[in-house]
């Protein structure tokens, strides 16, 4: 598979102190199989869709306390100089570049308002097998109540161009803070910032809420329910698909989006 350009999504993973029960649940809720466990790398095991890779889980590193949460990566030529983008940029860089094995260059990283994402230099492992449709990755955005931080960060760090969505469109626009940012011209959008408001808990921290496709958003609710899970939002209907927020039963956050259901015109972006 081609490489993903340079500040494009390319792979998410996640840490669970349950790994087994982590399968079940995303096995059942996005229909997710699972390879061999990579007991080499830290029990690192690989999630497939129509078998291709979409994403991975992990048991958390010896002594980690850190919650479950997804975690996205961007594609990078030079980790290292990445690294250093990010903190030119105001941003904290949490791991410092690590080689694992022939796969290729990790690091984790805050933006400046303090959601964590990766950067990804492949080797052998490119990223997304599969991605855009039912049981693969579709989407991102960072959510965060700096918005002017988040935006000048991104713009900084990797080869972006932003568009800002119009005032007053959008599904529940009034007051919507919108931007979407592409790579390699306006018709390749990758990544969108959203700014929280006040139906956000005041605890609730910046984060990255990455979306899996679905066939079925109601389905995918009622398994998530059905296994203790968590619905934050939705199911809504959008220009963009039907979607709602979930969380699993271990507390990592994530979207389904069924992109085959839109409703509405899709809003203007300056």
């Amino acid at each position: 598979m081609a490489e993903f350009p340079e500040g494009t999504p390319c792979w998410v993973d996640a840490m669970f102190t349950d790994v087994e029960a982590a399968k079940e649940f995303y096995a059942d809720v996005l229909g997710w199989t699972f390879g061999e466990v990579g007991s080499e790398h830290g029990d690192y095991t690989q999630a497939y869709s129509d078998g291709k890779a979409v994403a991975a889980v992990v048991p958390p590193m010896p002594g980690g306390d850190a919650p479950s949460q997804w975690c996205l990566y961007f594609a990078s030529e030079d980790a290292a100089a990445t690294a250093e983008k990010i903190r030119a940029a105001g941003g904290t860089v949490v791991m410092e570049p690590m080689q694992v094995g022939t796969f290729g260059t990790m690091a984790i990283a805050k933006e400046p308002s303090g959601a964590v994402f990766g950067v990804w230099q492949p080797g052998e492992h490119k990223g997304f097998e599969k991605l855009g449709e039912a049981g693969s990755y579709a989407w991102a955005e960072v959510c965060t109540r700096e918005p002017g931080k988040v935006d000048s960060f991104l713009e900084r760090v990797f080869p972006y161009s932003s568009r800002q969505m119009a005032a007053g469109d959008g599904p529940e626009a009034a007051g919507t803070d919108f931007k979407i940012f592409s790579v390699g011209g306006v018709d390749h959008a990758v990544l969108g910032r959203m700014k929280m408001g006040d139906e956000f808990p005041p605890q609730v921290p910046s984060y990255v809420q990455v979306y899996f496709g679905v066939t079925d958003c109601d389905l995918a609710v009622e398994k998530t329910r059905a296994r203790d899970g968590r619905i934050y939002f939705g199911p809504m209907d959008s220009p963009f698909g039907r979607f709602a927020a979930l969380g699993d039963p271990q507390g990592a956050v994530f979207a389904v989006i069924d992109m085959n259901s839109r409703v509405g015109e899709m809003p203007d972006f300056t």
